[in-house]
């Protein structure tokens, strides 16, 4: 992965689904290079979003862009080649999700994709640290997953300073994720923490119409630079 850090990530799970493919474009008109894909199946989470023929969709329309595919499902190793082929880059699954975190960080490598991990607000990283050798990416919520909008659970900083210490301390080579309630207000808080890739949805995709789209790239665009400029302080 070659990325200027940090990285701002906007979650099309924001996105108005009736032009997503107009937003997408208004999101790498900005220059960003990185989309994160919310995969939900209303039983690890109460919400349902999409699957492996939207995100090949999303891959086409953004064909230079890092997918980012973060799988919210049971049973997450029953769809990993379907999202290795819908042409995920990144697929991120659960701790909370499988009994064999190890093989299934495995079958993603056999996919040719780079793996990564997420745990849920409630989840120690000491779940994780045998595996942090092995991901490329660690993604930590910082809401409870399941739907957009939530406020910002703060405590979780805490978790990716601890992730940090134990990348430097063990030289290793993951990325550090977060993703939930980011917005301008806690950008610099989350980038000082550590974090290498900053999801964002709402504050990415808010004030734009669902029936007026004319003014739809310039309001994404305000959006993302002032993200970007908060990340930067």
């Amino acid at each position: 992965m070659d990325f200027n850090l940090p990285v701002l990530a906007p979650s099309l799970l924001a996105s108005d689904f009736l032009h997503l493919q107009d937003d997408i474009q208004a999101c790498l008109d900005s220059g960003i290079t990185w989309l994160h894909c919310d995969i939900m199946d209303g039983h690890f989470v109460p919400n349902i979003s999409y699957g492996p023929a939207i995100t090949k969709s999303i891959g086409e329309a953004a064909p230079e862009a890092f997918l980012d595919v973060h799988l919210m499902i049971e049973q997450p190793e029953l769809y990993i080649d379907a999202f290795a082929d819908a042409g995920a880059d990144m697929i991120t699954v659960h701790q909370e999700a499988t009994r064999h975190l190890h093989r299934l960080i495995q079958q993603i490598r056999d996919a040719q994709v780079q793996p990564g991990v997420a745990i849920n607000p409630a989840t120690p990283v000491q779940v994780i640290e045998p595996i942090l050798s092995e991901v490329d990416l660690v993604l930590v919520m910082s809401v409870n997953p399941g739907f957009g909008g939530q406020a910002f659970i703060p405590e979780t900083l805490e978790k990716v300073k601890r992730l940090y210490t134990l990348r430097e301390e063990n030289d290793l080579g993951f990325l550090i994720e977060i993703d939930g309630g980011a917005g301008i207000e806690n950008a610099r808080a989350i980038v000082d923490a550590g974090t290498d890739v900053m999801v964002a949805g709402s504050s990415v995709f808010r004030g734009k119409g669902v029936t007026d789209i004319s003014n739809t790239d310039q309001i994404i665009s305000n959006n993302i630079q002032k993200l970007q400029t908060a990340m930067s302080g």
